[in-house]
């Protein structure tokens, strides 16, 4: 595909600087863009790259910086870029239709393409436009809404509700069972059925290898527009807010809920039965151990240690202002005595 620079100003919005004729084949980077390519400037630390790019145009934020021919200005030039990205990019088609090898026990439109050796149990049903790549499995009663895409070896466990336009990557196992264990006498495990369900919103993503488990007795809720990157644990029960974003390797433990429009950065970790507020950033790396009530920015880590160590260490660490208070008043004093001396 390629467009003009004035089509996509008069699709998107901007302003034009340069040759609206000027055509664009792809996005690329600064450092690596070439004639008929689009680069964006977002980051300041990349300014000076501008001046350098051997782009056709730049999306940059007014004002203009010298070097390219040509330049969209926008306030928000990642956001710009990714509308264009899209333009350029559209999703692949899939055939409509029942692969010969699926296996279809339940409803699924005529819209829908099912690919090969898929399952669709009894009492599933797969909605208008849907597309259920091959070697995914969804279980009986599940239901996946109007244009949500599965891609391959996606699990999809019974009961399971995905909402509409959703996009879940390969490998990500949605509803399977809660860690959910009593133990007896003997020190054995008793498992505790897992009877709730998973639902999911519309306009979710969810990455390559994440598990999201079924409720142990209510629902887990994942609500709309929620992002959820690769390799993510979400525990039975847990609740996230519409538009929550986590990065990979995030961790969060069951009963927990998350409010909306937050970001989790990667690895960080969640306990269980803890509320996180709305409109909360946690920075990568970071180990929430008590509820977030206000928003705002939280981060830290604390190294690991022996249980009886790390408790002390902590109690300790939670007095340092105090403590400071304290040699700042014996320096002062001890200040004094040398000038009686």
């Amino acid at each position: 595909m390629a467009l003009r620079l004035d089509e996509i100003v008069a699709r998107l919005g901007g302003e034009l600087v340069g040759d609206g004729a000027t055509t664009i084949g792809r996005i690329a980077t600064l450092e690596q863009a070439g004639p008929g390519d689009l680069a964006f400037q977002a980051n300041p630390r990349y300014r000076a790259q501008v001046a350098s790019t051997r782009a056709s145009a730049v999306i940059m934020a007014p004002p203009a910086l010298p070097g390219p021919a040509a330049a969209i200005l926008t306030p928000q030039p990642y956001l710009y870029y990714a509308r264009v990205a899209q333009w350029l990019n559209p999703p692949a088609a899939f055939p409509r239709g029942v692969h010969p090898s699926a296996v279809v026990e339940g409803e699924v439109s005529a819209t829908a393409s099912i690919g090969a050796n898929a399952w669709v149990g009894p009492g599933a049903r797969v909605g208008e436009d849907a597309v259920i790549e091959a070697n995914c499995s969804v279980g009986a009663g599940a239901i996946v809404g109007a244009g949500t895409h599965l891609c391959s070896g996606v699990v999809v466990y019974p009961g399971t509700r995905i909402g509409r336009r959703g996009l879940v990557h390969a490998g990500a196992v949605l509803g399977a069972d809660g860690f959910g264990f009593a133990r007896e006498d003997g020190g054995q495990w008793l498992k505790i059925p897992q009877t709730g369900r998973l639902l999911i919103g519309d306009d979710v993503e969810i990455g390559a290898g994440t598990t999201i488990d079924r409720g142990a007795i209510g629902d887990t809720v994942i609500e709309d527009g929620v992002k959820l990157d690769n390799q993510i644990q979400v525990g039975h029960n847990v609740r996230i807010g519409a538009h929550t974003a986590m990065a990979g390797c995030v961790g969060i433990a069951g009963s927990a809920t998350i409010g909306a429009r937050c970001t989790v950065g990667g690895g960080s970790i969640i306990l269980g039965h803890l509320q996180v507020a709305d409109d909360v950033n946690i920075s990568a790396g970071t180990l929430v151990a008590k509820s977030i009530s206000a928003a705002g920015t939280y981060s830290g880590a604390i190294p690991f240690l022996e249980h009886g160590e790390w408790l002390r260490n902590f109690a300790r660490l939670r007095h340092l202002d105090a403590m400071a208070d304290r040699i700042r008043s014996l320096e002062q004093r001890l200040a004094a005595l040398e000038k009686q001396s």
